[in-house]
C-alpha cells in the first residue's frame, strides 16, 4: 500500500509508512506466537479437530456467546496481517486479485504453520477450523482495507505526478534513439 513516489518527500514517507507496516507485522506475530504457542497447564485436552467445519458447528451449538467469542476470536486473530503484509510490500499499483490472492496465501501459510507448530506444544490442540477460520479472517481484513485504501493513496499520489507533468511539459518530449543493426 505504500510506494507512493512524489519527489523526495513522497519516497522517504512511502519508506516510514512501510517501515511501521514491518514493524506493526513483527510486533503482531509475536503477540500471535504467545497467544497460541505458549504451554496451557490444563488438567485435560480435548483431541484434535481434523474435521473441517465440526468445531464450529459445536461453538454454535454450546450458544450464541460462545459462537461469538471462539469464532469471532479465530477470524480476528491473524486478521491484521490482510492489511499489514500489503503494507509491508508497498505495491500500489497490483491487481486486487492477485494482492488478495498472495495475502490470503500467506494467511493460510502462517496459519498452517501455527497449528502444526501446536503438535508439539502440551495444551494446545490442533484444530482445522482454527486454519480456515483464521484464513477467512485475512481475506475479509484485506478486503474491507485494502482496496480502498490503495485507491486513495493512488489518488494522493497522482496529483503532484499531474502537476511535475506540467513543469515538464516545456521541455518537450525524450528523444528516441533509432535502432541501428549490428555490422556483419
Amino acid at each position: 500500500m505504500g510506494s507512493v513516489r512524489q519527489g523526495s518527500g513522497g519516497r522517504g514517507a512511502a519508506i516510514r509508512l512501510r517501515a511501521a507496516g514491518g514493524v506493526l507485522l513483527v510486533a503482531h506475530l509475536l503477540v500471535v506466537a504467545w497467544i497460541t504457542l505458549r504451554p496451557l497447564d490444563v488438567p485435560w485436552v480435548s483431541a484434535a479437530n481434523l474435521e473441517p467445519l465440526a468445531g464450529i458447528k459445536a461453538d454454535l451449538e454450546r450458544g450464541p456467546e460462545q459462537a461469538v467469542r471462539q469464532i469471532g476470536g479465530a477470524l480476528l486473530l491473524l486478521a491484521p496481517l490482510g492489511v499489514l503484509l500489503p503494507l509491508v510490500g508497498g505495491r500500489l499499483d497490483v491487481s486486487p486479485l492477485a494482492s488478495l490472492a498472495r495475502t490470503v496465501a500467506a494467511g493460510a501459510l502462517l496459519s498452517l504453520g501455527i497449528e502444526l507448530l501446536q503438535t508439539g506444544v502440551p495444551g494446545q490442540v490442533v484444530d482445522v477450523d482454527s486454519l480456515l477460520l483464521n484464513t477467512v479472517g485475512v481475506a475479509l481484513a484485506h478486503l474491507a482495507v485494502v482496496p480502498a485504501a490503495r485507491a486513495r493513496l493512488r489518488r494522493r499520489g497522482a496529483r503532484p505526478r499531474a502537476r511535475r507533468a506540467r513543469e515538464e511539459a516545456p521541455q518537450g518530449a525524450t528523444p528516441k534513439i533509432p535502432r541501428v543493426g549490428i555490422a556483419p
